[in-house]
């Protein structure tokens, strides 16, 4: 499954999540992260950035949450890209069979968001304008992986998160406890087998002294 991540962020350089996310994701084969810079795309730049919309199998739109919504950034880049003829026409969304994926940081506790909260206002209603992008789209929507105060987050949290990013980016449905459990085995196998290249490769260096040694031994014994 091919992933494409589209970053914006105001100040992406300074964030400690997005470098936490960006260097998570490059341990996903066949992920693709975009980061969405200050000015209007080019012709040719939108023309490969809707290349990459069509090819990818999960589109993750990827931001902190800013003033109740994504950065604008966001909003340029999916006006220019996501374009009649290339998402949607007269007969409705052009991505069927791809999944949308929401990747939200917030700097504040989610509790505060719910009604009667401090921000008055649920995370759901904040996020309702892309489940409208995705069913004008034809797009599956995904439940939205969302991080609150990561600067706060304990060890094991980020720990948790570094998991959860990783299964939210490459699994067919990232809420499956079979899934999560398969890829768990997957990643155990992975890091046993190179444990075990490892360790033959020691076996063999240790080997590659122990005659080296005897060679040296048995010289010295007929000198």
């Amino acid at each position: 499954m091919h992933t494409l991540i589209v970053v914006a962020h105001q100040n992406l350089a300074g964030s400690n999540t997005q470098s936490f996310l960006k260097e998570t994701a490059a341990l996903v084969p066949d992920a693709t992260w975009l980061e969405l810079g200050e000015q209007p795309l080019t012709a040719a730049e939108i023309a490969t950035a809707q290349a990459q919309v069509r090819a990818a199998d999960r589109i993750v739109l990827q931001f902190p949450l800013y003033w109740y919504s994504a950065p604008a950034k966001m909003w340029a880049w999916l006006e220019q890209v996501w374009v009649r003829g290339v998402v949607y026409d007269d007969d409705g969304g052009l991505l069927t069979g791809k999944t949308l994926g929401l990747v939200v940081n917030f700097g504040h506790p989610l509790r505060d968001y719910r009604l009667g909260g401090r921000e008055g206002v649920t995370v759901d209603a904040l996020l309702a304008p892309f489940a409208a992008l995705a069913r004008k789209t034809g797009l599956q929507m995904l439940p939205p992986l969302l991080i609150a105060e990561f600067a706060r987050m304990t060890e094991q949290e980020h720990a948790d998160l570094f998991v959860h990013y990783q299964q939210y980016l490459s699994l067919p449905r990232p809420d499956s406890q079979r899934q999560q459990a398969e890829w768990f085995a997957q990643q155990l196998s992975a890091r046993g087998a190179d444990l075990m290249a490892d360790t033959l490769t020691d076996l063999q260096d240790e080997s590659t002294q122990l005659h080296q040694t005897v060679r040296e031994l048995r010289a010295g014994e007929v000198e």
